[in-house]
């Protein structure tokens, strides 16, 4: 990667930054494929167990970067857009760890599609949030498979057909994001949460989200199947050995996602 995305990790949190705040963190080429990296990165780091995303300077995202040549459909080279594939965290790249998105300023298109796959959204009291695209006459896709099952129909036919913002306020009042705070509270706010999330057994979160994602789509009697199957999985880790010995011995399990 280089720096047009930052990733650190400080224990068993990893912290994902847009990081073009001369741009308002607009996505072009080489921010594309440094967020690929870094959300790969992530879910293959064995000690990262949740994950925080948010953006450097005056915004979160404000979507494709008009300005740069790779940065409209089409245009970008590599298998991102020449075949449309699910090779982003945006597009749906198979993520079960947990994941919070801060989200500061202006978080529009693209960077609203990558809130949208976050378990929880905490917002700055100045953030505006809006998919754009249709009024520069393109459609809004993976959006628009997302937004209704968040916020209701009318509500996301409003956002994506009109292309207008929603302050913190009223995002929060439709259901699309969980928590307002004041700016300077943003990250502490976030790492609180993230700090709540690592005491629970990290592989255990992890069949929960994934049961949680793959469940409402399947036949009543192959979700139970599936989700049993999982359970039994995770139920002969080290983890799950651990944390039934810990409640026998009274005391607090130590995980070590295994």
């Amino acid at each position: 990667m280089t720096d047009t995305v930052l990733y650190e990790r400080d224990g068993h949190v990893a912290t994902i930054t847009y990081n073009r705040p001369q741009a308002l963190n607009a996505v072009n080429g080489e921010l594309r494929q440094d967020l690929n990296a870094a959300w790969e990165q992530f879910r293959a780091d064995e000690e990262a167990w949740v994950g925080i995303v948010t953006g450097a300077g005056r915004a979160f995202c404000v979507g494709a970067d008009l300005k740069d040549g790779r940065g409209s459909v089409g245009e970008w080279p590599g298998t991102f857009w020449e075949i449309p594939t699910i090779n982003s965290f945006e597009s749906g790249l198979e993520i079960w760890k947990p994941t919070i998105a801060a989200v500061p300023g202006y978080c529009l298109g693209y960077g609203l599609t990558a809130v949208l796959r976050c378990d929880f959204v905490i917002a700055a009291d100045d953030a505006e949030f809006g998919f754009p695209e249709v009024q520069l006459g393109v459609p809004t896709i993976v959006g628009a498979m997302r937004l209704p099952g968040r916020i209701g129909w009318s509500n996301a036919m409003e956002l994506l057909l009109t292309g207008e913002r929603v302050d913190a306020v009223d995002a929060k009042e439709m259901g699309l994001v969980w928590r307002v705070v004041d700016r300077e509270s943003l990250m502490d706010e976030a790492r609180a949460l993230a700090d709540r999330l690592v005491v629970g057994a990290p592989l255990a979160q992890r069949a929960i989200k994934e049961m949680a994602a793959r469940g409402p789509n399947l036949p009543w009697e192959d979700a139970v199947r599936f989700g049993e199957s999982m359970r039994r999985v995770v139920a002969a880790t080290e983890d799950a050995r651990e944390g039934m010995q810990a409640a026998r011995d009274g005391r607090t399990p130590t995980w070590t996602g295994r």
